[in-house]
């Protein structure tokens, strides 16, 4: 199932798709390449923005927290990428110690833990869940939706390594991304592999400095292809911080937001487009899209202040993103593709639908239903010969190409944020 797209402006993205499809061999060695100088994140999921007339990611979670929406026709593919990260960090491991999210009862995230513990145990790992939770003391099962049930076990600190009563783990993998900041039980770990990494977390990472890696992932990936880096890349700025207290650096942000949209209207202009362009102005940290808004004219972000003081929030960084208008529809609502990766390798998809949203607002907002089918067949062997946008196996490589490159950025990112590096000068 190719979802269908309502834009009249087809050409660019089907012209796209035809273009990486002739340049597979290519791209799928300059992939190989790059993974040999670069490390990428132990996983990681990608929402995918379609306009018909640009495919750019906007959100690249390096704690994916829907492993459930994935089809089981998927798993066996999440496993052997399982295996093959695990084999690569820690070839003698045995047991696996997952931390998922502090005080989380919401069954639907649960049976993403739930996923989780399978794809591991499957690839060959004894697998136990620990919490942050501090009232979780005692071995605490919870119930989920399918009539099976998960063990919450508090976590044991001994010196320099964290495990569980009787449960001594070589490697610790986080799905809890670290919004409230690194508890003191992660901190200063021996000999064990943690990942992500702390400075993956969002106390220390930042959307701008992602994007910033990912600009130049495009730019190497489109001169491969001779192409324009715009297609694939969402501009973005720097918004500042904003007090909504006292409204210091409003100004700023709409001087941000002004030169942003005059440099996305210059490209509409160029490729044709009669729409009219947006930004997005959200939070340069965190994932529940706090402070999110669609902003047409610069004036707009006059009322930001005041939204974030109704929410209770403090002093905000933010970053300006260009709006990728998503012009997909399953069942005549809006969707967008999200891509998860585990390891180098793409393992599935699924689509995110909000039937009470526009195209050109998030759709990672309470309402959304989430439709697999549409990544059934496989994304990695395309076709090549069809027509463009005819084909659902071409259509999600394409999808898995613009996922892989933003978890390069990824990996981009990480490396200049860890505080851990080697400086040569």
């Amino acid at each position: 199932m190719v979802p269908h797209l309502i834009t009249a402006l087809t050409g660019p993205i089907n012209e796209l798709e035809a273009r990486i499809l002739d340049s597979m061999p290519a791209i799928e060695r300059w992939f190989r390449l790059e993974w040999m100088e670069h490390t990428p994140p132990f996983y990681c999921s990608v929402d995918v923005r379609n306009a018909g007339f640009k495919l750019a990611p906007v959100d690249t979670d390096l704690f994916p927290g829907g492993f459930n929406n994935l089809t089981p026709e998927m798993l066996p593919l999440a496993v052997q990428a399982a295996m093959a990260a695990i084999e690569k960090i820690c070839p003698e491991a045995k047991n696996l110690l997952l931390i998922p999210e502090k005080h989380s009862r919401d069954s639907f995230y649960l049976m993403n833990v739930q996923r989780l513990m399978r794809i591991f145990t499957q690839a060959g790992l004894n697998v136990r869940l620990g919490s942050l939770d501090s009232e979780i003391t005692a071995p605490t099962p919870v119930a989920l939706p399918d009539g099976t049930e998960l063990v919450l076990e508090p976590l044991k600190r001994t010196r320099g390594r964290l495990g569980l009563k009787d449960f001594d783990p070589c490697t610790i993998l986080l799905n809890n991304d670290l919004s409230e900041g690194v508890p003191k039980s992660l901190q200063h770990l021996h000999e064990q592999y943690l990942l992500p990494p702390l400075h993956a977390g969002w106390g220390v990472r930042r959307k701008s400095n992602h994007f910033k890696s990912y600009e130049e992932v495009a730019k190497k990936f489109a001169k491969l292809l001779g192409m324009d880096p715009w297609l694939i890349h969402p501009m973005f700025a720097a918004g500042g911080t904003l007090d909504p207290a006292t409204g210091a650096g409003l100004e700023a942000l709409r001087d941000h937001v002004d030169a942003l949209l005059t440099k996305v209207r210059r490209k509409y202009k160029e490729y044709g487009i009669g729409e009219k362009p947006f930004v997005v102005v959200k939070a340069d940290n965190g994932t529940d899209g706090r402070g999110l808004m669609t902003v047409r004219d610069a004036r707009e972000v006059a009322d930001l202040a005041a939204r974030l003081r109704e929410q209770g929030e403090g002093v905000t960084e933010l970053i300006v993103q260009e709006g990728v208008p998503t012009n997909e529809r399953v069942n005549a609502a809006v969707a967008e593709p999200v891509v998860y990766m585990i390891d180098r390798y793409v393992v599935g998809g699924f689509y995110r639908v909000h039937a009470e949203r526009g195209a050109d607002e998030t759709l990672n907002a309470p309402g959304a239903s989430y439709v697999p089918l549409a990544f059934a067949e496989s994304h990695q062997l395309p076709r090549r010969g069809e027509k463009p946008g005819a084909s659902a196996p071409n259509r999600f490589y394409m999808y898995g190409v613009i996922g892989r490159l933003a978890m390069l950025a990824a990996s981009y990112e990480l490396e200049a944020s860890d505080p851990d590096a080697e400086v040569y000068d």
